[in-house]
């Protein structure tokens, strides 16, 4: 089944990191794209739709949701750290928000749910974040089993690019590596990562609407597995080699994985790459960028101003 490209679509946490380019490239392929934040998207086009709300608003969700052909979850606590510090906001977003998003789904006859998940369902690692998406996905299979409810879950590797923020790992270290001419890392350097450009997450997020990808777990991650170490040389190549790297020792039994998600579990998921794909050292140059004009905005000059002052 080919993709309806003239359908309704709502992302909820349309405003953030990937659902706002998942969102974009929605309305690229001619879809009507309604965005579901709790505040306005700064990202919002002029063809896009934006409701300001909250996933624990039933009611709001339900209405926002009727009509609409597929709806897309990236809503909710996203990263380990925030789960760690405050588990139970977790539990109420990540699980009792989107149980309210499918219980919407199914009184609208909603096509197809899609959901934002992550590959530490795959591990033990991963703390309360981990949990709160490992319960999800089982509510998720469960209302496809008693009521038809469609799904695709998306389980996201390591994503980097344009409109994040420190909460995730590549931008702060991009950002340590600009400002501070340094880099600190608790690891060792040999940490593997799959390292995948939102806009490419961003295509892939799409294709699945095809038939194919109906009713399966899906992985998205980068090409080819890349050192932690290799990836912190290459951003030192970038900025001329003086980056200062520091490595600390890990404590036993940290929340990140160091070669692989993978432990024992169930609900094996297939994996889906882009082909073309965007290159790790173009995609870090990109966020460097973007980087440098938020510091050349928030300091009133840019950030190599005095070095390049020294130069002169």
């Amino acid at each position: 089944m080919m993709i309806d490209m003239k359908a309704k679509v709502v992302v909820f946490g349309g405003g953030g990191f990937i659902g706002s380019h998942v969102a974009d490239e929605l309305t690229a392929r001619g879809c009507e794209v309604t965005i579901f934040d709790i505040k306005k998207s700064r990202y919002v086009q002029d063809k896009q739709k934006m409701v300001v709300g909250d996933m624990l608003d039933p009611e709001k969700v339900l209405d926002t949701i009727k009509g609409t052909d597929y709806v897309y979850n990236f809503a909710g606590v996203s990263d380990l750290q925030s789960a760690t510090t405050m588990p139970v906001e977790t539990i109420k977003y990540n699980i009792l928000g989107t149980a309210n998003i499918l219980e919407a789904c199914r009184q609208a006859n909603v096509k197809r749910f899609v959901f934002a998940s992550t590959i530490y369902v795959y591990s033990e690692r991963g703390g309360f974040y981990r949990c709160s998406k490992q319960a999800t996905e089982l509510y998720i299979e469960e209302y496809k089993r008693k009521y038809g409810l469609d799904f695709t879950i998306l389980r996201y590797g390591t994503v980097y690019g344009p409109r994040t923020d420190e909460r995730n790992s590549i931008y702060r270290y991009l950002k340590q590596a600009l400002v501070e001419k340094k880099i600190e890392w608790v690891g060792t350097g040999d940490e593997l990562r799959e390292y995948i450009h939102v806009k490419d997450v961003a295509k892939l997020s799409v294709d699945i609407l095809d038939g194919d990808y109906k009713n399966q777990h899906i992985n998205i991650t980068g090409h080819h597995p890349t050192k932690f170490m290799d990836m912190l040389a290459t951003i030192n190549e970038i900025l001329g080699g003086k980056v200062e790297i520091k490595l600390k020792k890990p404590e036993p039994g940290g929340s990140h994985y160091n070669m692989t998600p993978y432990s024992f579990s169930p609900k094996i998921g297939k994996k889906l790459v882009a082909n073309p794909y965007t290159d790790l050292g173009q995609g870090l140059l990109e966020v460097l960028e973007e980087i440098q004009k938020q510091e050349h905005v928030n300091n009133g000059n840019s950030v190599h101003g005095d070095k390049d002052k020294e130069e002169k």
